[in-house]
Order: structure tokens, then C-alpha cells, then sequence
């Protein structure tokens, strides 16, 4: 034991002790008990038929089933009380195909998690490599968690017709001489389908770790991160640059700009001064250019 423990502490065995790797384990053992205990199933019941004539009875007719569950092949041979032969009676219903595909998404998601555990310890920089390995067991993992949702919830539904198909008071009902008032037909053993609930059980419990192991995965593509970013929408205006406002149209720019434009005239440059206007004088001054008044007489 000390052994493992060092090789856990040590080394890439660290991942055993991650979120990522631990949730493989778990992923891996209970998918062989779900698998398992579906199938490897075999189960039997037991009933009697009482004729009027106790030499034709058989208090005893034992009924075997087993995975896959193709009921309609199961037969059994019962007493027709009549002093004929026995009739063969065949139970109803076929559940192999909800059965397979939970026994079969058990099989690969353990071969999976077995799989994904061995790349985590043993080439974990190649899986963090450009997240290609991560995005890859995202998307399986997204994948597995749908098939155990599906195959959990059909193989309920299917077991629960195999509960009703192997009712020994409903397989009396297939028994024509239990319709006869003189004779007394009863059950003597129900099935055991504890392992079946338990399989069930499994089923769902994989749907919670595969489903749960989604966020652990999601952390190592890198998408996180992408998310996480500030998105910048290409139709966005630029911000204006510091200079505008300053030098191109600001006051002293504008100003400089009119000076130029005022020094390529040569010509006439008014200057409107507050003492251009004199009410007294009746003077008209703008700025250094004064105009006097021009007095005119009449000359004869």
C-alpha cells in the first residue's frame, strides 16, 4: 500500500488526485457495476397447478429467464387436467434491445474511462497539448452522458415490463386449466429482481458522474478562456485622437490657421475693435483704420 501511495504522490499519479483523473475511476468502476448486474442476470419463478385429479397436477413448474430477456423463446410445459399432455406455454414480451444497449453503453464507457485514464498519467502534456486532447474527450464525454441518459431510462422502462411479463399471477392467466373453477393454480416463488433495481440504479448513477465530469473537461479545452475575454464588435468607431480639438480645430489651432489664411490675402485685414464706434464724435473707428467724414460745399 505504501507502494501506491508514493507512486500517487509522485510523478504524473497526481492526476489520480485531480477532479479530472478521479472522476474517471469513478466512471470506470461503476460502469462495470452497471454492466455487470444487468448482464450476468438469471432469475426463475415458481407456480402449481392443482388438478381435481391430484395425478395430473404438477405443483411445481419452474420458469427460468435470464439477459437478454427475449421472454417470447422462454417455455414452460403445464398440466391441462383434462388427462392430456401438457400444453407449452410461452411468456410474453422481448426487452433485449433496452437491455443490450445498457449493457453495451456500460461496456464502451468503461473501455473509455479506462482509456482517457491511461492518456491523463501517462501523456498528459500531448492531452493539454493545444487542447485538441481535452476538446476531444469533451465532446465524448458529452456523448456517453446523453447514451446513459437514453439507455438508463430506457432500461427502466423495459424492466418494469419484465417485472410484469414474469408475474407469476399474470403467467397463470396463460394456463388453461387455471380458468376451471376444480382446479387451484397459485405462485410458490416470486423472481428475485434485486440486482435489475440495482442495475438501474448504476445507470443513473453514471449519468450523474458522466454529466458532473462535463465541467472538469470543459476546464481543460481552453474555452473557458475564450469566453472569458472582452469581445471587441468590428463595427465599433475608433475614439477620436487626442490631437483633435487641439491643433487641427482647436482655438489656437483655428487661430494660427486664420492667421495664415489672413497673411495670404495681402489685401485688406479689418480689425473690428469695441472702440471702432464713437456716438459723440460720430467717428468710425475698426481697428486703426479711421474714416473721417467728408464735408462737401456747394461750389458755384
Amino acid at each position: 500500500m505504501d507502494v501506491v501511495n508514493q507512486l500517487v504522490a509522485t510523478g504524473q499519479f497526481t492526476i489520480i488526485k485531480q477532479p479530472l483523473g478521479f472522476m474517471k475511476i469513478l466512471q470506470w468502476i461503476f460502469a462495470i457495476f452497471a454492466f455487470s448486474t444487468c448482464g450476468s442476470y438469471s432469475g426463475m419463478f415458481k407456480m402449481s397447478v392443482e388438478c381435481k385429479n391430484r395425478s395430473e397436477s404438477d405443483l411445481s413448474i419452474e420458469v427460468e429467464f435470464e439477459y437478454p430477456f427475449r421472454l417470447h423463446q422462454v417455455y414452460f410445459d403445464a398440466p391441462t387436467c383434462k388427462g392430456e399432455n401438457p400444453e407449452r406455454l410461452f411468456l410474453i414480451g422481448d426487452y433485449s434491445s433496452s437491455a443490450g444497449f445498457f449493457v453495451t453503453v456500460g461496456v464502451f464507457s468503461f473501455l473509455y474511462s479506462m482509456a482517457a485514464l491511461s492518456v491523463y498519467v501517462f501523456i498528459l502534456e500531448k492531452y493539454r497539448e493545444g487542447c485538441k486532447g481535452a476538446q476531444i474527450d469533451f465532446v465524448v464525454t458529452c456523448v456517453f452522458t446523453f447514451f446513459w441518459l437514453v439507455a438508463s431510462s430506457a432500461w427502466a422502462k423495459g424492466l418494469s415490463d419484465v417485472k410484469a411479463s414474469t408475474d407469476p399471477d399474470k403467467v397463470l392467466l396463460l394456463i388453461e386449466a387455471c380458468d376451471e373453477p376444480e382446479n387451484r393454480c397459485r405462485e410458490v416463488h416470486d423472481p428475485v429482481v434485486s440486482g435489475l433495481n440495482t442495475s438501474v440504479a448504476f445507470g443513473f448513477l453514471n449519468l450523474i458522474l458522466w454529466g458532473g465530469d462535463l465541467w472538469f473537461v470543459f476546464k481543460e479545452t481552453g474555452w473557458l478562456a475564450a469566453f472569458g475575454g472582452t469581445y471587441a464588435p468590428s463595427q465599433e468607431k475608433a475614439p477620436a485622437p487626442e490631437s483633435f480639438g487641439q491643433d487641427g480645430y482647436g482655438q489656437e489651432g483655428y487661430a494660427q490657421q486664420g492667421d495664415a489664411y489672413a497673411g495670404t490675402q495681402g489685401g485688406y485685414q479689418p480689425d473690428y475693435g469695441q472702440g471702432g464706434y464713437t456716438e459723440g464724435g460720430g467717428d468710425y473707428q475698426q481697428g486703426g483704420y479711421e474714416q473721417q467724414p467728408t464735408s462737401y460745399a456747394n461750389q458755384m
